[in-house]
């Protein structure tokens, strides 16, 4: 179930945020006058989201130091918009 809580609930219940995110593994999104602000995750959560972005990242460097072949900003993203475009 999602749990949505304002923002001050991070200071007065923070036990039962912590329980949520912890031991149910689950998110709690934050809200400060009904707007959302800010999610809370576990450390382990977002690893998992994280980790491999950041061994692809780690990989791209790695090909940008065995060439000096470089690209624009432009170039980058219309390939990205190309290859979302093919694969619908």
């Amino acid at each position: 179930m999602i749990q949505i809580r304002p923002v001050s609930d991070l200071r007065n219940k923070f036990p039962e945020i912590e329980k949520i995110v912890l031991k149910e593994g689950q998110p709690v999104f934050l809200t400060k006058n009904g707007c959302g602000t800010m999610v809370v995750l576990s450390l382990e959560t977002y690893a998992e989201l994280t980790d491999d972005i950041e061994l692809n990242l780690d990989e791209a460097d790695r090909q940008a130091d065995l060439t000096d072949v470089r690209y624009t900003h432009d170039e980058i993203f219309s390939r990205v918009r190309t290859r979302i475009n093919a694969g619908q």
